[in-house]
């Protein structure tokens, strides 16, 4: 079994965390050949399979989306709702026109026709359809008894038979003295009317009239209509589509306020929330909307500038209770230092007594050095700004570090350029000292610490990693937060105050860098990155 610091601990630490499978190669697996193949036919069939991650995202369902989207069924609904009825009524109005003109057809042909039974039926139709007024395409249809004759108008004007099987079609008109649409084989729709002899049941006389012009004149109308609502819809849409943006910009309005208030660093520091939208009626729901996102920011503004004022005391309270302190802390550690170098012996356990106070005194000036630190960071008080050659200050501070912690293996890795940066000498080397500091009081002996820098681009990386147990998840969120301490998991052998990764995290980002944390049973690594020094001041620091 490895131990912190043997090799492969690290390794064995992470899979005993995951709860990973043996190797595969390690497994007994008994399943025969055809089982085989069925899994390995699963594997391609999946491995084919297309990803839903691949599938091309939806358009987003936007409010303006669906007012157009409504305005345009709408549209489309009355639109085709009119051209319907407009194409039905004047379809029937022109076939009762059509039937009207049947009907004088049919009294001019009747008024023509001969008393009793026709000798010659041709001749008869031939006089129905020379009566002076009969249109072109007149179809006149004579049956007297067995005989069925026809004849129509062309377009030319003669005389012409139609084909047996649109004569048979127009003989089988009842005679009840309405008209009827027939068709009539390759001749088209007609409107045929009946009429029969009253002096002789067996003869009577059919005659029709096209509707080929009716039809076409309602196919164009309906066309027409189409034509024309589409040219609506079209141009409703694109004026639909300016009066909704303007109706909804101070909608966008709104979200670009919102947008940009979000975009505001409201954590922390004196909050100037002047953001606010145009006012607008109210008497409108985007006026009230717009009213009331004005009022909301107002409370927020109020709000932030409270808590700016309450955080503000606290700081000055911090300063003020750090420095009144120094001076009562420094005299009580200089009496117990005085005892102690009393000439006379003093009982064992006044001894011990003097010791605890004076190692209590030691503790407690860390402690309010460490907070009169934050409340001046807090303050936003200047730093120094000299070249500070971090290669000499990890050096230096692992030396130290290995002098306190001689059961820890320590090892220091820098790169080969130049790692200066920009800063407070004393203040940067808090920062390595206690990043150390965490992970020698934090780890068990034997555990492996490196300190390493890097050069990624504009900025020199500071790494401390170990091999340790690892940080508690429920410490992690707040592991930078000030009087965060781990729980009773993490061994240490000392004391903490809480304070030593907050001061971390102030330093770092009062010389415009980052820190982050990364951590897993047999491995957590600090990252600090912080900006390089122009070549101009990299020269001029000290190096090791």
């Amino acid at each position: 079994m490895t131990r912190p610091g043997d090799p492969g601990y690290a390794a064995s630490a992470r899979a005993n965390a995951t709860g990973a499978t043996p190797a595969v190669d390690d497994v007994d697996w008994e399943l025969d050949d055809a089982e085989r193949v069925d899994d390995l036919d699963d594997l391609d069939r999946l491995a084919a399979a297309p990803s839903t991650d691949a599938r091309r995202p939806r358009l987003p369902w936007t409010l303006r989306r669906r007012l157009l989207v409504i305005v345009a069924a709408l549209l489309v609904a009355v639109s085709a709702a009119i051209g319907v009825v407009t194409v039905l009524v004047f379809h029937s109005t022109s076939v009762d026109r059509l039937d009207a003109s049947l009907r004088d057809t049919a009294s001019r042909a009747t008024d023509v026709a001969p008393p009793g039974f026709p000798a010659d039926p041709r001749a008869t139709v031939l006089e129905f359809l020379r009566v002076p007024g009969q249109p072109v395409g007149t179809v006149g249809v004579l049956v007297a008894g067995d005989t069925v004759v026809g004849v129509y108008i062309s377009e030319t004007g003669e005389l012409l038979e139609p084909s047996g099987g649109a004569t048979r079609a127009f003989a089988a008109v009842p005679p009840d003295g309405r008209p009827h649409t027939i068709t009539a084989g390759g001749m088209g729709e007609y409107r045929a009317l009946a009429v029969e002899t009253q002096s002789q049941p067996q003869v009577r006389s059919v005659l029709a009239l096209p509707l080929a012009d009716v039809n076409a004149q309602s196919t164009q109308l309906a066309l027409t209509v189409a034509i024309v609502a589409a040219s609506g819809l079209v141009l409703a849409l694109a004026l639909g589509s300016v009066v909704v943006r303007r109706a909804l910009s101070p909608l966008a309005e709104v979200t670009a306020t919102a947008q940009r208030v979000s975009e505001l660093p409201l954590d922390r520091g004196d909050v100037a929330l002047a953001e606010r939208v145009a006012d607008d009626d109210e008497r409108t729901e985007v006026g009230r909307l717009g009213g009331a996102f004005n009022r909301m920011l107002g409370h927020v503004a109020s709000a932030l500038s409270a808590r700016e004022e309450s955080e503000q005391k606290v700081r000055r309270f911090v300063a003020d209770a750090s420095h009144e302190l120094r001076t009562p802390l420094a005299s009580i550690r200089g009496y117990a230092e005085l005892t102690r170098l009393h000439g006379g012996e003093l009982p064992p356990d006044v001894v011990h007594a003097i010791g605890r106070i004076e190692s209590e005194s030691v503790r407690m000036t860390e402690l309010v050095e460490d907070l009169l630190l934050l409340a001046r960071l807090d303050e936003g008080r200047e730093l120094s700004a000299l070249p500070v050659d971090l290669s000499r200050v990890v050096v230096e501070a692992v030396g130290d570090a290995q002098a306190a912690g001689p059961g820890h293996d320590w090892e220091v890795r820098l790169p080969d350029g130049a790692t200066v940066v920009v800063g407070d000498e004393p203040r940067l080397r808090q920062v390595v000292t206690n990043l150390l500091a965490n992970a020698r009081v934090h780890t068990p002996d034997g555990t492996s610490v490196v300190a390493s820098l890097e050069r990624r681009g504009d900025d020199v990386v500071l790494i401390v990693e170990d091999d340790g147990p690892g940080i508690p998840p429920a410490l992690a969120d707040s592991l930078f937060e000030r009087f965060a301490r781990g729980d009773s998991s993490r061994s240490r052998i000392a004391g903490s105050t809480g304070l030593g990764l907050a001061i971390v995290k102030a330093v770092v980002e009062a010389h415009d860098g980052e820190v982050s944390v990364t951590s897993e049973p047999g491995r957590t690594a600090f990252v600090v990155a912080l900006p390089l020094a122009p070549a101009s001041d990299a020269g001029s620091a000290p190096t090791r």
